[in-house]
């Protein structure tokens, strides 16, 4: 993959975002045409009948564009990132228990009813930091033998310590049937509703978790030819990987916090990213939050008009677009495995 072709194709993700999110702010109960979303944006004037299209567009749909824009592109460098991390293609921030340990800790958050605020986000957001950060631990952990970390064990890891934490989610829900409803709609993964104060205090977490992962490129390129040529060339290994687990799950952990349990947009991001414009981390990474971020979007759209005026949630919408993905690699996977 030459330099040339990569940025093309970079291009061609960031040409491919922008449709997409001019279709997001066009579609749903309210269809907007692509001309008047412009005059609307600039502020032009509009006739009084058209005036309820100008705040439909400013005050909802385009805050909800931006947040989507940013959970997408969190979680599609997320994944990249573990799944380098690991040496695993099967592995993104839903199937290594990162999601759900963010689950459980914003459901305790919403339970106890916390609401202090540090760092310029809210309890739910640290509960789920801190919950993403512990899951990702076990898992490693339970998955570890030595130095190395098999796919296999990785897989089933992340498998038992979800459906354990899934239990204990589903226990205080069943403990708080009073607050069930917000924590069923937060689960399903929902970006209804969030308007401009979510975006401000979500954004700036998920750019910044995004950012920590693409200035961790290079040792994430050496990553990939084992443990024992980064440490040749001097990469300390136990640093690398606690940069990338904080950075990677920092950016997943507040984009659950922000629309709920979205899965598998870590997993496809990264295998498209690749296809597309090659290994190299510099690209990758960035490639995989474009491609992220316009696969929410469109799952967000789907979401928003399948049912108008009602709506799916687009956790919904992504595990069905993702699940049948992460099928058909898996058994690519082990035929690859199976030819050795």
């Amino acid at each position: 993959m030459t330099q040339r072709s990569a940025n093309f194709w970079m291009l061609f993700l960031a040409l491919s975002l922008l449709v997409a999110c001019t279709a997001g702010l066009g579609v749903g109960a309210v269809i907007v045409p692509p001309g008047r979303i412009w005059q609307h944006l600039t502020g032009q004037v509009v006739s009084a009948e058209h005036m309820a299209e100008a705040t439909i567009i400013r005050e909802l749909r385009l805050p909800r564009v931006i947040l989507a824009c940013f959970i997408g592109a969190g979680l599609g460098t997320a994944g990249a990132g573990y799944q380098a991390l690991f040496r695993n293609p099967l592995a993104d921030p839903f199937v290594i228990g990162a999601s759900s340990g963010a689950a459980l800790g914003a459901t305790l958050a919403i339970v106890l009813g916390w609401q202090a605020t540090a760092f310029g986000f809210g309890t739910v957001s640290l509960m789920a930091l801190a919950g993403s950060l512990a899951s990702v631990a076990l898992v490693y952990l339970i998955a570890s033998v030595g130095r190395s970390v098999s796919m296999l064990s990785l897989l089933l890891a992340g498998v038992a310590v979800s459906s354990f934490i899934s239990a204990l989610v589903s226990l205080l829900m069943f403990l708080n049937d009073e607050k069930l409803v917000t924590i069923f709609g937060w689960l399903m993964g929902s970006l209804s509703g969030r308007g401009w104060a979510v975006l401000r205090s979500s954004g700036p977490l998920i750019l910044a978790g995004s950012i920590g992962l693409w200035l961790l490129s290079r040792p994430l390129d050496v990553l990939t030819f084992g443990d024992e040529t980064a440490t040749a060339l001097g990469i300390r290994l136990g640093v690398l990987r606690g940069l990338v687990v904080v950075a990677a799950s920092l950016a997943t952990a507040v984009g659950v916090s922000a629309g709920g349990i979205i899965s598998f947009v870590g997993l496809i991001s990264p295998h498209v990213a690749r296809f597309l414009v090659g290994a190299r981390h510099a690209y990758v990474l960035p490639a995989s939050g474009l491609t992220g971020a316009t696969l929410l979007v469109v799952a967000d759209c789907v979401a928003r008009s399948a049912a108008a005026p009602a709506e799916v949630p687009v956790g919904i919408v992504t595990a069905l677009l993702g699940g049948p993905f992460f099928l058909v690699l898996l058994k690519l996977r082990q035929r690859e495995l199976g030819a050795f």
